[in-house]
């Protein structure tokens, strides 16, 4: 592993286009949830101007049941299920702020192609208690989890630092304190590392959406003055100087942004969603599906393993691998890839054999994962913005984020040896 370098890392804010379809899918998911823990969930969402479309396969008995043959004209739909859908839809983006000329959450034309999950995926995926046969994955593919020891949220820190220069610039938008923002906006954060560790910020870039006249003159000089403000208090003083190049808005004037200025959908900021560039990526996205889709669960619990050996301090950075094919139970594969950091006495390969023999983790089959980070619960519209990882994990919400295996894992490494 290359010990000294630079390397860059982007985020996009909540108001982003395709982070606004990501939060509607997630919304959508947290919706069906909790109205049915064993819903099937696969909502894909586009925006565009005045416009919001929903696409995807569903099955939610209270909301959507293609076994009922009368629905008072409602096709498969209950009652008021439709309208509940759209309420949601609306609330997520006047949540998120969008009230303009372009993109209005009261005035936006709304479009629902949702419909019944496929049988044949179906069959595939359903457990069978009468064969025996344990719920397979919801599809084929790898996922990766991802730890290092960079951040104290055992992240990478070009990627952390760029989240939460969004995150304070969407408080402050908020709050009021900046109130010459507009939802959207993208950030990058370029550090230089040596022996491995970051000493310094080499380049800032920050370009968000703002209110007429905030890109010239006076008021063009006090968002420069803000942002540089809150780069200041987001990353550590000693990353910062006089050689740090910040990037505000260099296009000039950002005033169209959201779904008004580029088209959003589902599921195109995977790599702001996971490691920012600095671990593998298995390509499936997270938002809009329900947690037997193992492009999700499985990404949850790889970073689950990857941040207990890094927490417990068996190595310093740790990529973990898991493969599936779809309506099989036990993954493919496990792979444990400590990049030459791991502790005296610890092997990935020991790592490996440990993770196999946890009995809590079942062998990591679909429903295993579900029951371990109780999954089968409406916590996902949060995850949506500003990374899945990296997050704290409190009143529930990422539980994947929780360093509770440490124990289980050292005794697993001890009886392995």
């Amino acid at each position: 592993m290359r010990q000294n370098f630079i390397f860059t890392s982007e985020s996009v804010s909540e108001g982003h286009p395709d982070k606004v379809a990501d939060q509607i899918s997630d919304a959508i998911v947290d919706l069906m949830l909790a109205k049915d823990p064993e819903a099937r969930i696969a909502c894909e969402t586009m925006t565009t101007t005045q416009l919001v479309v929903l696409a995807g396969e569903i099955r939610c008995k209270p909301m959507f049941d293609e076994t009922r043959e009368d629905w008072a004209g409602n096709g498969y739909w209950a009652p008021g299920a439709k309208e509940e859908i759209e309420q949601t839809v609306r609330d997520v983006v006047r949540e998120i702020g969008y009230a303009q000329d372009g993109f209005h959450w009261e005035r936006f034309r709304f479009e629902n192609f949702l419909h019944g999950q496929s049988a044949h995926i179906a069959q595939g995926v359903d457990a069978d208690e009468a064969s025996e046969k344990d719920e397979g994955a919801g599809d084929q593919g790898i996922m990766f989890g991802f730890a290092c020891d960079e951040t104290p949220d055992l992240m990478p820190a070009t990627l952390d630092y760029s989240h939460k220069i969004l995150q304070q610039l969407a408080d402050d938008r908020k709050s009021g304190k900046a109130d010459f923002l507009e939802p959207d906006a993208k950030s990058q954060v370029t550090l230089k590392f040596e022996n491995g560790k970051p000493v310094a910020c080499t380049a800032i870039v920050v370009s968000t959406q703002h209110k007429p006249g905030y890109d010239t003159g006076e008021q063009g000089a006090e968002l420069n003055a803000y942002v540089k403000g809150v780069v200041a208090d987001i990353l550590p003083a000693e990353l910062l100087s006089d050689e740090t190049i910040y990037h505000i808005n260099p296009t000039g004037k950002f005033e169209i942004g959201g779904p008004d200025g580029d088209a959003g959908l589902t599921g195109r900021k995977i790599i702001v969603d996971t490691y920012g560039g600095a671990a593998p990526h298995g390509g499936g996205a997270f938002s809009g599906k329900d947690p037997t889709k193992v492009d999700r669960s499985a990404a949850y619990i790889a970073r689950y393993l990857a941040k207990n050996i890094v927490a417990g301090g068996f190595a310093t950075r740790c990529t973990i691998q898991l493969s599936y094919a779809i309506g099989v139970s036990h993954p493919l594969s496990i792979y444990v890839d400590t990049h030459g950091t791991c502790a005296d006495g610890v092997t990935d390969e020991a790592l490996e054999h440990a993770i196999r023999s946890i009995q809590g983790l079942r062998g990591l089959t679909p429903r295993g994962i579900r029951e371990k980070l109780q999954l089968n619960r409406p916590i996902y519209r949060t995850s949506a913005a500003y990374g899945h990882f990296g997050r704290q994990a409190v009143e529930g919400l990422f539980p994947w984020e929780e360093t509770n295996l440490v124990e289980e894992l050292k005794s697993a490494l001890t009886v392995a040896a």
